[in-house]
């Protein structure tokens, strides 16, 4: 039976574009060598049957937890913002748990979101990347990145309404001016 060491050569790459389906490029060599390091001390401590599922297995458990943290990345960015917990800057302490309260119903709207959306959602938004950049990361079309992206602002804005936590926006009534 082959060891986990003398089977990572041979699925290095598979387990490289498995990664890639999830996280961003720059993050795919971490996780790969994470899921290596991972694999060879547990072969350390027990025996491992399947060590080609193994390695794939812990390698997409990172990957996923990678992924799971952005929201967590979101939300922390937001925290270390200049003034971020800052109460003597003149907001008062209800204005700030409302907006905290906001940013949690929104990070709970993005998890509701189906996972694809969710992923070029979460690419564009929170990563920055571009259209076609997420589109050929993802393997899909840049139309469909951009429909990706339209449907998760609005599925989080209809969700954040539903919870109350967004206003509602004001109609114009025709012969009426803005009323």
């Amino acid at each position: 039976m082959a060891s986990v060491s003398e089977v990572f050569a041979g699925v290095r790459k598979q387990i490289a574009r498995l990664v890639s389906r999830v996280v961003q490029p720059a993050d795919i060599e971490d996780i790969v060598q994470e899921a290596f390091v991972r694999s060879f001390e547990a072969e350390r401590s027990q025996k491992i049957e399947h060590p080609r599922a193994f390695l794939l297995k812990t390698a997409w458990n990172l990957a996923l937890n990678h992924v799971a943290g952005a929201e967590r990345r979101l939300a922390d960015s937001l925290e270390s913002l200049p003034g971020a917990g800052r109460i003597a800057s003149g907001e008062n302490l209800e204005a700030q748990a409302e907006a905290h309260e906001r940013l949690l119903l929104f990070c709970r709207a993005v998890r509701e979101l189906p996972l694809q959306c969710r992923r070029a959602f979460l690419l564009k938004k929170v990563y920055g990347m571009s259209q076609r950049d997420i589109a050929a990361y993802l393997g899909i079309s840049e139309s469909t990145v951009e429909k990706h992206v339209a449907k998760g602002l609005l599925r989080c804005w209809t969700y954040l309404q539903e919870h109350d936590a967004m206003p509602a926006p004001r109609r114009r009534v025709a012969g009426r001016g803005h009323g």
